[in-house]
Formats: structure tokens, sequence, C-alpha cells
């Protein structure tokens, strides 16, 4: 969306980034893919094309779905169709076509609110919305289509969720402030963005430490990994639980902060107490909340997980994923509307996990058969590709060691 060309370092090649590459291209952009960075030369924040055969193809990619209509929809004139793969077509969208319907754009989805989408571009106003439920992506889909519309648009969310989308506007120098939990823009012509690094992905590295706190004897450093506050709450949540995680945690600001802070962690086995997972942490370690149940397994007493019922509508059903994968493995779960409790202490035997072609469950079942009594296979490890393409390699090299 910017006018001058942005170089970006440490690009993630992974089955979902590769579809937003693929689509931006479709939308105009050219991208050039030299020795370790990608250069990216924008069409601007007006002017994406419309795509040969109307059909945009966001693959399994959640975050794409949901991130391209804020921008689409206020671009007059143009038509696209977003659409994926069998999962994502079990994904809901009206979370993102309601807010934008609001601010007058003119979006169909299929039976059900789910894709395929059909977006007509048209002129936008500003508004106020209150997210029901706390989610980053869509905070920046209305926060996109704020950048195109008339007057002020402003967001507030019931708790707070992750927050790169704000860093990165403020450091395309869009106006952007922040009152508490709300979130206000106006329209801008361009976005100045200057040079990005991509930090280390939390979500990943969550694998390597519950591996780290679960296998005795264990230690490892993670370095280069992104500490940002909205992105380490199942950090947070194992220290809790008495696992060992050395490092310095980004500790809640006020305003809206620029820079992503970056640096290293230090973790290692130790023993483990239950803990409870309130409502309100839960945007923060949405996507790592898998691990928590893994972590419960070994951890004396009751864990439970509240306030999650978004976990039903990932790739699939994670808190039924979590819970009879784990249950099949040994463990002692219970699933609930919006969570799910974990009856630790013994942790697990071994056996068979179906990763459902879910790649946080295809790694939560390897970290699994590391910390298990007999192993464990994980039938459809593959999916760990869609995020992780390299997690088996870095796994075994560090079980080399």
């Amino acid at each position: 969306m910017a006018d001058e060309p942005v170089c970006v370092r440490n690009y993630l090649r992974a089955a979902d980034t590769e579809s937003t590459l693929a689509a931006v291209q479709a939308l105009g952009a050219g991208v050039e893919q030299l020795d370790g960075e990608l250069v990216i030369r924008g069409v601007g924040l007006h002017t994406p094309a419309e795509v040969t055969g109307g059909v945009l193809d966001v693959g399994n990619s959640g975050t794409l779905l949901r991130l391209l209509p804020g921008w689409l929809s206020g671009q007059p004139g143009g038509e696209w169709t977003l659409d994926g793969d069998e999962s994502i077509r079990r994904r809901p969208v009206e979370r993102v076509a309601e807010p934008l319907r609001l601010m007058g754009a003119s979006i169909e989805t299929s039976d059900g609110g789910l894709p395929p989408m059909k977006l007509r571009g048209a002129g936008l106003s500003g508004v106020d919305y209150e997210l029901p439920v706390a989610s980053a992506q869509v905070k920046t889909c209305v926060l996109i289509a704020g950048l195109l519309a008339s007057g002020s648009t402003r967001v507030t969310e019931p708790s707070m969720s992750r927050d790169h989308t704000e860093r990165l506007l403020t450091r395309a120098r869009v106006p952007l402030s922040r009152d508490g939990l709300s979130l206000s823009v106006h329209a801008v012509d361009e976005l100045e963005l200057e040079d990005v690094i991509v930090p280390g992905d939390p979500s990943s590295a969550a694998f390597l430490a519950v591996a780290a706190c679960l296998v005795p004897g264990s230690r490892i450093v993670i370095d280069g990994m992104c500490l940002n506050w909205t992105r380490t709450g199942l950090f947070r949540i194992a220290q809790r639980m008495g696992a060992v995680i050395l490092g310095d945690l980004e500790e809640p600001g006020e305003g809206a902060p620029a820079e992503e802070p970056i640096g290293e962690l230090d973790v290692a086995a130790a023993p483990l107490v239950a803990t409870e997972v309130l409502p309100e942490e839960v945007p923060l370690a949405i996507d790592e909340l898998p691990l928590v149940g893994l972590l419960g397994c070994f951890a004396e007493g009751d864990t439970v997980v509240r306030g999650a019922a978004e976990l039903r509508v990932k790739e699939t059903d994670r808190i039924a994923g979590v819970v009879e994968g784990l249950n099949g493995l040994g463990a002692d779960l219970e699933a609930t509307d919006d969570g799910f409790v974990v009856h630790g202490g013994t942790g697990i035997e071994g056996g068979t996990i179906d990763s459902r072609g879910d790649h946080r469950l295809a790694m939560l079942g390897a970290v699994a058969g590391l910390a298990s009594r007999s192993g464990v296979e994980v039938l459809g490890m593959d999916a760990a590709a869609v995020s992780y393409p390299e997690f088996e390699r870095d796994l075994r090299a560090l079980l080399e060691r």
C-alpha cells in the first residue's frame, strides 16, 4: 500500500506468507526477491489492480482473508472475490463484513457468513465501532479502512489484542492515537514506510520453549524473538506455572509505540503447578493456548482456560483438537464451551495424534512426543509448513546438541 519501495528483511517463507505475496502481486505490487530480503514496490493506498478472473486466492491464511477487505472495500469501482482452501471456507467473515458495511462498503458473503466473500469498492465514511470480541485481525481491517474513509474512525476493543498494526502504522507516519482500549485514525493520502525488519515469531518460538520446559534437563536460548508484550502471553503464563524463562519481556505502556522490541529468552525445565487463564489473557496468547493444555498435563493441579471460544473457529476446532488429541495420548482434559480444563500431574504416556490439518496441532503433537513416556506419532505433520516450515529441522537440531 506504500508509494515508495519497501525492503523487508527476515521474511518468513511459509505457506501463509507465500499466499500473501501472491495476493499483493495479483493486486499490482512488484516483488523482487533478493538474497535474504524482499523489495516490495507497492501500488499506493488508492490504486490496487483488479484481478484476472476476479478471484483472489488467500490459500489457508485467515489473516489475509480478514485484512484485505479493509483495503479493497474503500476502492470505488473495484470488484474482488476472496476465496481460499477448504479450511478457509469454514472461517467466519461477517466479523469484518459488519463494520465495513457500517462504513458504506458493499460486501456479500456465502451462507452462514462464510467465504467466498465478494467486495465492491465504495466511498467509505468513518465509524465508531466496538468489537464484540478482541481481535487484532478485525481491528486491523477497520483501521486500514479508516485510512480511506472520510472523517475519523475509532475502534474499541473489550481487551487488548496484538498491536503489530498500530506500531506499523505509526512507523508509516499515520496519525494514529490511542485512548485506553480505543484507537483512532483519519484518512491519509499515502503511507511512508521505511525498511521493515521482521522479528522472530513468538508463536513459533513457543513450541520450542515449551519443549524445553517439559523435557527434563533441557535448556535453550531463543535469540532474535519479538518481545512485544501483546505477543508474549504464553511465556508469562508458563512463568506463572513455574517455568524458568529469563529475558526482558516488554511491559505494557501508554500510547502507541512504533518499534518492535527484539531480544532473547533463556528457557529451562522446572516443576510446574496449575494455573487459570482468564478471558482478558486469551487474546495475548490465542495461538499458543494449545500449549497451555500440554503444560497443564505436567502441572500439579487443575489448569483452566476460560474465554477462549475463538479457538473453535481457527483452522479447526482447536478446543476439540487439543482435548481429544491429548486425551488420546493418556492425558485427562475436559472441554468447555469456551475453553478446557486439564487435570494434571500425570504427564503423557504416548500414542497417535491427528493434526486435523492444523499447523498448531501438528507442532503440539511433536512437542508432546518429546515429553511423553513412549513417544507420539503425528498424523499430518506437514501442516506445520503453514507457519513454521523449518520446525522439524530446528527441533532435530536442538535434540542433537
